[in-house]
């Protein structure tokens, strides 16, 4: 039997909250606890083994701010602190491929980032067939690190990506 699976998201309010209710209900509230990353701590990854992160690139006052405005500039230093050794861990992120082609998604490869400095991995990687961007951190050799979503421009498509992606990370999961 699987263990249950924390899903936690940022910024609450937006189309990122948006996307992990959707998920959330896709996985099953009983399978799934949501959790938004403003209100936790490294106390409420402790509680999982498996762990979905979801968060988007708010656009270029991102880039140059410091702190992000979602929660996850507090919840980044949480972790880091986080013993994550054993947890299967997925990223979808949000971004805008028209407006922001040279940071598409960037975000989810900044938590990507953060999760191989601790010698983990994420499972869920994603083609970039059906994007069109310049650059993302999140694209990483030849894939991105977890499922991209464009709400602004692809909205249509969300669902249907949710649901393969779903397909493609759910094995994964103890």
């Amino acid at each position: 039997m699987m263990k249950k699976i924390g899903l936690f998201y940022g910024p609450i309010l937006g189309s990122c909250e948006k996307v992990a209710r959707t998920l959330w209900k896709m996985i099953g509230e009983d399978k799934c606890d949501i959790k938004a990353v403003r209100y936790c701590d490294k106390s409420d990854l402790d509680k999982y083994d498996n762990i979905i992160f979801g968060l988007s690139t708010v656009g270029a006052e991102t880039w140059q701010a410091d702190k992000f405005q979602s929660g996850w500039f507090t919840f980044m230093n949480e972790l880091e602190k986080a013993d994550l050794e054993g947890k299967v861990i997925a990223i979808f992120g949000l971004g805008d491929q028209v407006r922001y082609p040279y940071h598409f998604a960037d975000a989810m490869g900044e938590v990507y980032e953060k999760i191989k400095e601790k010698g983990l991995d994420t499972i869920g990687k994603w083609p970039q067939e059906g994007y069109q961007f310049n650059e993302s951190k999140a694209f990483v050799d030849d894939m991105f690190v977890g499922l991209p979503i464009d709400e602004e421009f692809q909205a249509d498509m969300t669902e249907e990506r949710l649901e393969k992606w779903l397909e493609l990370i759910s094995p994964h999961f103890k």
